[in-house]
């Protein structure tokens, strides 16, 4: 068979994929140019019959992230593949934030949880029966540094927390904190912003996708409370003290990270974020504070906590009662902290997993202070351990409904997966010394002891007089396949029925478990559960539910469909009511292939109208 010529920018490829098992070394360019041609034999590319081996997994896993050099500066309008957009779809617009850039013109390779914010935006026209798309990158102050404004060529100079440098300044190099806004997407008082895990977000306009600039959602300075009394905590806050201009000013941390996972409390009209301290990354304690921040902006009540364990967070949850958090455990390692600072490591090397406890805890922190709450026998300070040791992702929803007896029961929907699974420097399988990624990191063996993420649901209940009285941990509706970006869109805080989520149908024998592959939507009333699976070397991204009535799933699911056998990305429109049945693909929408573009992270949908802002 003739080999077929495809145009790529891939982070991680070789110009010329060798047809050798990935067990093989495999050797990369010094340099990769701007444009280069991969060649890849033909049943890599073409062939939707190939049977499944470990060379056509290795590549198909490569090709998800491919960097993305072309914007769009006019939209597109995007040809219909499969039927047509159905008459009752809402009007407005999808947008999609991930990782665009992974690669410079100099040979350093970065993590895709560093790579530069990639914004794409899918306008839907209701009354044309139209999608238009158009990406941009978000102009964060390390993109205007690393790219050439004139040549459009990139030099990375930031490490970044996940990533080292092969070129330029690598040791002693202090740019850590590169802010690429590539993870998460909020419409917010008739504003649009990106946002990332360790700084402030940047505001987007919402037509053309231009940056409008940084956006400090939090302009209030707070001052932390010392942490405990004593000798151990005076030891804590001078540790802290010494750490801070450190951080600060050598390192050029923001003092307070907001998180990326924010809320929306629909019933009273409310958005949700969370930061935490830098230097708590570093130190047995953990500094929390919650905004909330009516449909203007107005700051209308933060809340400090300062909770005594070295904790990482990453999503977190809320009912009407209280802010919820899991505790994943952390600990410091010396000898990869000394190597993070000298730049011989990524910073994230100083960091590992504390697994040394069978429990996981569980911060339930009180929302308001009321009269209703103090009397209560709850000690926010004490955590609920949950009798499963899990490193929790994402949070799909929770609420608490209060019981005859005047118990209060709460339920959090979540991904999990085991602490021997989840490692800091190995996520998505990038090899920050060989800037390569590694599929079977993602998808080890069955029986292996690693548990991979999956669905749960948390139960608690607290007595009527506030006291812990039992927790559960159960996997939700008994799907047991590795799933994450669990999502129930317009719920939060209030009884859901269904939850969407991404999953893997295990079909392919070398990528059994990611990338993702099928939408499953599990009923939590009757436990059914339904899938609907994009096909082989087809992989999706997180699911997006959109409303059209009043039922909880009349709507339609958003996905993108990333068909590596064919080097294409498509935005997939399914019947939320008909997913499992032969009729749940509604239509299918081919985006160009010059602009063709990496996996992304999360995503929003913002219908048109008078709730475009929610």
């Amino acid at each position: 068979m003739q080999a077929k010529s495809c145009q790529f920018m891939p982070p991680f490829c070789p110009a010329t994929p060798s047809t050798s098992p990935p067990g093989n070394k495999v050797s990369f360019p010094a340099k990769t140019s701007r444009a280069i041609s991969i060649t890849a034999p033909s049943d890599l590319v073409i062939a939707p019959d190939v049977l499944d081996d470990s060379v056509a997994a290795f590549w198909d896993y490569q090709f998800l992230f491919v960097s993305q050099r072309s914007e769009t500066a006019e939209p597109v309008t995007l040809r219909a593949v499969d039927c047509c957009l159905p008459p009752d779809f809402p009007s407005g617009t999808y947008y999609l934030t991930g990782p665009g850039m992974f690669t410079d013109d100099h040979g350093s390779t970065v993590h895709p949880l560093d790579g530069h914010g990639y914004l794409r935006s899918f306008t839907v026209d209701a009354a044309k029966g139209e999608i238009k798309f158009m990406a941009r990158y978000v102009e964060t102050e390390a993109h205007t540094e690393e790219r050439d404004s004139v040549t459009g060529a990139w030099r990375f100079t930031h490490r970044g927390p996940f990533s080292v440098l092969k070129s330029g300044k690598m040791v002693g190099n202090t740019k850590v904190m590169k802010n690429v806004a590539n993870t998460s997407v909020l419409r917010w008082g008739g504003r649009l912003f990106c946002l990332w895990e360790g700084g402030d977000p940047y505001e987007i306009e919402s037509r053309s996708l231009d940056t409008v600039g940084k956006f400090e959602a939090i302009t209030t300075v707070h001052r932390s409370r010392p942490l405990g009394e004593g000798f151990e905590g005076a030891v804590w806050n001078l540790a802290a003290s010494v750490l801070k201009p450190i951080l600060y000013g050598v390192f050029k941390m923001p003092p307070r990270r907001l998180l990326s996972h924010y809320k929306i409390d629909a019933r009273r009209d409310r958005l949700l974020i969370l930061s935490c301290n830098a230097e708590d990354m570093l130190l047995p304690r953990s500094n929390f504070t919650f905004y909330e921040f009516d449909s203007n902006f107005k700051l209308l009540q933060s809340r400090e906590f300062n909770v005594p364990d070295h904790l990482m967070i990453h999503d977190w949850a809320f009912t009407d009662s209280y802010y919820i958090l899991f505790g994943n455990r952390i600990k410091l390692d010396a000898i990869g902290s000394m190597a993070a600072v000298c730049g011989l490591s990524p910073m994230i090397s100083a960091l590992s997993v504390n697994p040394s406890k069978p429990t996981s805890p569980v911060y339930l922190l009180p929302r308001f202070s009321s009269e209703s709450t103090k009397n209560t026998e709850i000690d926010w300070r004490v955590p609920i351990e949950a009798p499963s040791q899990m490193w929790v992702l994402h949070v799909g929803n929770a609420f608490e409904e209060r019981g005859d007896n005047g118990n209060t029961e709460i339920q959090i929907q979540a991904t999990c997966c085991s602490y021997s699974w989840f490692n800091f420097q190995k996520m998505f399988g990038y090899d920050w010394q060989t800037g390569k990624l590694d599929p079977s990191t993602m998808n080890v063996k069955e029986g292996e002891d690693k548990l991979l993420p999956h669905l749960v649901k948390v139960s608690i209940t607290l007595g009527a007089n506030g006291k812990f009285e039992n927790c559960s941990v159960k996997p939700l509706n008994q799907w047991s396949k590795a799933s994450d970006f669990p999502v129930n869109q317009g719920y939060s805080g209030s009884r859901n029925t269904y939850i969407y989520a991404a999953t893997s149908s295990g079909s392919r024998q070398a990528l059994p478990h990611f990338p993702f592959d099928t939408v499953v939507k599990l009923n939590t009333s009757n436990k059914s559960i339904q899938t609907w699976s994009a096909g082989r070397r087809r992989f999706i991204g997180e699911p997006v539910f959109v409303p059209k009535g009043s039922q909880e799933d009349d709507g339609y699911i958003l996905v993108v469909e990333y068909a590596v056998s064919r080097q294409r990305c498509y935005l997939v429109i399914l019947d939320a009511k008909r997913i499992g049945g032969v009729d749940a693909l509604v239509a299918r929408f081919e985006v160009p292939k010059h602009l063709n573009f990496p996996l992304g992270f999360h995503g929003l949908w913002a219908p048109d109208g008078p709730t475009l802002d929610n």
